[in-house]
């Protein structure tokens, strides 16, 4: 498994806090399953929280079905991203996801509130939308950060 890190201009240089989550990479074709945020036309790569006592691929796999009502078998984990921002350590393990059914969509109340949807858009412009992150680092570094550190996995996961 590939590990990369990615340091935020504001880490303090420790950690207090650790936050793990797991994210699906779900192909069909040449599309990508993502999650798409209305109220402002973010993107995401779907996952989400570990919980306790349940496994990186078990939380990727209920992630997944939660977001976007796909269900989804994980495959080998492929990629660790340990993200560093402020005194948190963000520690995200991706999993290359095969489809085999469907499922009620169970969004959290947040994401409910924010528009949170399911949307399948072709892997060039997952690439191209997640490219973008330097436009908002003057004005949105949670956004800045996300988009980076999908548009890292992205690239290292087709490059494999």
């Amino acid at each position: 498994m590939e590990r990369i890190e990615i340091i935020g201009e504001n880490y303090s240089g420790h950690t207090s806090h650790t936050r793990i989550g797991c994210r699906g990479i779900v192909l069909r074709g040449d599309q990508i399953l993502l999650t798409h945020q209305a109220d402002n036309g973010q993107y995401m790569i779907p996952g989400g929280g570990l919980e306790g006592g349940e496994s990186e691929a078990e939380c990727c796999a209920r992630e997944v079905a939660e977001e976007t009502g796909v269900v989804v078998e994980p495959g080998e984990c492929v990629l660790e991203i340990n993200e560093y921002y402020e005194d948190w350590k963000y520690v995200s393990f991706f999993f290359l996801c095969k489809p085999v059914g469907t499922c009620e969509r169970r969004p959290t109340e947040w994401e409910r509130k924010w528009g949170m949807e399911p949307r399948w858009a072709p892997v060039d412009f997952a690439l191209r939308e997640f490219s973008r992150h330097r436009e908002f680092a003057d004005t949105d570094e949670m956004r800045r950060g996300l988009y980076l550190r999908e548009y890292t996995a992205l690239n290292a996961l087709l490059k494999a």
